[in-house]
């Protein structure tokens, strides 16, 4: 089943190789079957070629804390608040706020 899903995935790529959203859905594709090192090649694909596509920074910085390189992902949630804030995108911010708090540690709570 998956491999249906990727196929024609790479199909819509194929007829429309700019789409950001095919990119996103084949980045996602990959992270669900645990492909870890396709999912970065096209999570990091959309941050270079769609920046402003704030959906990725959450997923790619996750990908890096499961990855070990926490810094990395530490960087990514920035970038993505950055986007977030350029597009006004309240809810996403929040969302990459949490994830940059708890990997650089600030998600603590008084005993």
């Amino acid at each position: 089943m998956q491999n249906n899903r990727l196929e024609k995935l790479f199909e819509f790529l194929t007829a429309d190789p700019n789409d950001s959203f095919i990119l996103y859905a084949i980045a996602t594709e990959y992270n669900a079957i645990n492909d870890d090192e396709n999912a970065l090649k096209y999570y990091l694909q959309l941050t270079e070629k769609h920046p402003a596509y704030v959906g990725t920074y959450y997923h790619l910085g996750k990908l890096y804390e499961k990855l070990n390189f926490k810094d990395k992902a530490i960087e990514i949630y920035q970038k993505g608040m950055q986007a977030a804030r350029e597009k006004r995108d309240m809810h996403a911010l929040s969302e990459l706020q949490g994830a940059y708090n708890s990997a650089a540690g600030l998600d603590y709570e008084d005993d």
